[in-house]
């Protein structure tokens, strides 16, 4: 499909709130800019409100460095990710686009297909049964071979991290080993193929393609919201496809800078490229 750059659709918000109106179902497509929006930032005054001690020492500017640095001991590394996962995961986030959005959404056919792993829809209320992470979830931990397939909630672990790390690093006994095999264990988050599909994630998978097919052919509403280009086959593509496919279905794309659609699908898209709080905000 051809692209052209980010635009505005002439009366885009009242078109959207229009299509929002007739839709007998809605299916949200979700990335890194919408909990950008809400307040999630990765760098800046956030990251050095919480990091700033480890960018003085490891020389990283940012959340999603952080992730990757190769620190010498496991205690440094939890000390790290205990902070991110804190403040990004059992965190509220600080302004209220996700609550906004549910109630655009909550009394229709609505289901969600999300990249981001910060668990914002279902701290803001979304049904969970409507909630597919493909990329994994900050609350969850798996065993880094993997060698087997589940995954731990760390809620309490991470608690404890925080609050009893000291000079960037955790106490030993709580650096977390897998209850199988013993080696370490790491984030349920899909950087590699080591990735763990529990039986969570597979149930969700699941639900996700019995919606689309119980609604193909129907007035459906296909709404991205800060999905970029960095994983373009799990939200992006897919919604274009099936707009294209499905005679009644209608895309909608709101992204500061990204907002655009290919010209196949022009006639029964609405780009708004603005950001997405306030455009949730005015709806």
């Amino acid at each position: 499909m051809r692209t052209r750059a980010a635009y505005n659709t002439p009366d885009g918000v009242e078109r959207l709130r229009g299509e929002l109106n007739s839709a007998s179902a809605v299916v949200l497509g979700a990335g890194a800019g919408l909990s950008t929006s809400a307040g999630f930032t990765y760098a800046g005054e956030r990251f050095e409100r919480y990091f700033h001690d480890f960018e003085e020492k490891y020389g990283f500017h940012d959340m999603y460095m952080g992730g990757f640095y190769p620190y010498a001991t496991l205690e440094e590394k939890w000390a790290y990710w205990s902070r991110n996962i804190f403040i990004n995961r059992y965190e509220d986030a600080p302004f209220p686009v996700y609550d906004d959005l549910l109630r655009l959404v909550k009394d229709k056919d609505y289901f969600v297909l999300t990249t981001n792993v910060d668990h914002c829809f279902q701290k803001a209320g979304f049904d969970k049964k409507r909630l597919f992470y493909t990329q994994g979830d900050y609350g969850l931990w798996q065993c880094s071979v993997p060698c087997h397939e589940r995954t731990y909630d760390n809620e309490a672990v991470v608690r404890r991290m925080v609050a009893e790390q000291r000079d960037m690093r955790v106490p030993s006994e709580l650096v977390p080993l897998c209850p199988v095999c013993g080696k370490p264990m790491t984030m349920n988050l899909r950087t590699d193929d080591t990735f763990v599909e529990d039986e969570g994630w597979r149930a969700a998978a699941e639900r996700y393609s019995d919606f689309l097919k119980d609604h193909r052919g129907k007035r459906t509403l296909f709404w991205e919201l800060g999905t970029g280009m960095n994983t373009p086959s799990i939200i992006k593509f897919p919604f274009w496809m099936m707009t294209h496919e499905w005679p009644d279905a209608r895309y909608a794309c709101v992204n500061l800078g990204e907002a655009y659609a290919p010209t196949e699908i022009e006639a029964r898209s609405i780009c708004i490229n603005e950001d997405i709080g306030r455009v949730l905000g005015e709806l």
